[in-house]
């Protein structure tokens, strides 16, 4: 099959190219090459197999319309977007052009060009907001929800928060409905935390990567001053390792004719959940270490706790996460140790 990635060369894209080009697929990747990374990933898609790469812009029209009749797909990972809440709060206007209107552009393309192909959109689950109509409880290391002890699930109301909620609600909106207006083979992942090879996390994007590395920092003596965290480091997120990532997005295309149209929230469920505090205990046991850092206020519109109740998922898609938070976290350390080698 013919495959279409946007924001191919991000890290859930590449692992996807390379996943498909090894299955005996036929590759198009597109992507501005614009994050920390992504021409690293590009070099490493190439060194595993003959992908077409488009350097286009999800922001213009003309380059999207042309890369989708030239590819001829048979399905599109549509995963390019604006990442960052922090980055949508500084430039609100570039959020928009590339979550939203780039979105429609896609959309628009497969329908006039490729109506008959599987369209999965990568969202993200703070199209619910700040869930702050909700309880919690506080403990030791984290918080939990009273009225959803093992995670939210797609009936919890929509309410966009922060240019970042609502550029990706927007587009979340829009490919449902090019699925109710149009008929077109279109749903949504509203993803909770992703991690694993591949990802060049940020202090905006990519938590877990993020506070791998400055233990390994720390534990190698590179850089032993304490780091930052936002808030009081209860924060709860469910995390899924990329392996379980790729194995859901072939899941999808598989079972797009019945899934067609849904919204799925998808994440590690209440078994790979993490407070910030609990990760750093996985992290000082597998380093063999004490993590130094200090607190500072906590991020605007960050929800205390999120975990995705996966139960639609497992049901409409036949699919589980495989790899628990051990595990993943171990080979997350391993391959960021590998980076820092080369």
């Amino acid at each position: 099959m013919n495959y279409l990635i946007t924001g191919g060369c991000g890290f859930l894209g590449s692992n996807l190219a390379v996943d498909c080009l090894r299955r005996g697929h036929t590759v198009t990747v597109m992507d501005n090459l614009s994050r920390l990374g992504s021409s690293a990933n590009l070099q490493w898609i190439r060194s595993q197999g003959a992908c077409r790469f488009v350097h286009g812009d999800v922001r213009n029209q003309y380059e999207v319309e042309s890369v989708v009749v030239s590819a001829e797909p048979d399905v599109i990972f549509h995963l390019a977007g604006q990442v960052a809440m922090t980055t949508s709060l500084a430039s609100p206007i570039l959020d928009f052009q590339t979550n939203v209107a780039g979105t429609l552009y896609v959309l628009e393309a497969m329908r006039k060009h490729a109506p008959k192909c599987a369209f999965i959109y990568s969202s993200t689950n703070k199209v619910y907001g700040d869930l702050e109509q909700f309880h919690y409880l506080e403990s030791h290391t984290r918080y939990d929800c009273v009225e959803h002890p093992d995670g939210f699930n797609e009936d919890v109301g929509l309410e966009f928060h922060s240019p970042y909620g609502c550029s990706k609600g927007a587009a979340d909106q829009y490919v449902l409905d090019y699925h109710r207006m149009y008929g077109l083979k279109t749903l949504v992942f509203r993803h909770s935390s992703m991690y694993g090879g591949r990802q060049f996390s940020t202090t905006d994007q990519g938590w877990i990567g993020w506070f791998c590395q400055k233990a390994i920092d720390q534990a190698s003596g590179t850089d032993s001053e304490p780091f930052s965290i936002s808030g009081n480091g209860k924060q709860v997120r469910d995390v899924l390792h990329v392996k379980d990532m790729l194995q859901l997005y072939d899941a999808a295309v598989c079972s797009i004719d019945n899934a067609a149209g849904h919204a799925f929230n998808i994440g590690g469920g209440i078994k790979n959940s993490l407070s910030l505090l609990e990760l750093f205990t996985v992290l000082n046991e597998q380093l063999g270490i004490q993590l130094r850092f200090f607190k500072i206020d906590a991020r605007k519109s960050d929800q205390r706790f999120f975990v995705a109740d996966i139960s639609k998922a497992q049901a409409m898609l036949n699919w589980t996460p495989q790899v628990d938070t051990v595990n993943g976290v171990a080979s997350m350390l391993k391959w960021i140790k590998e980076l820092n080698d080369d």
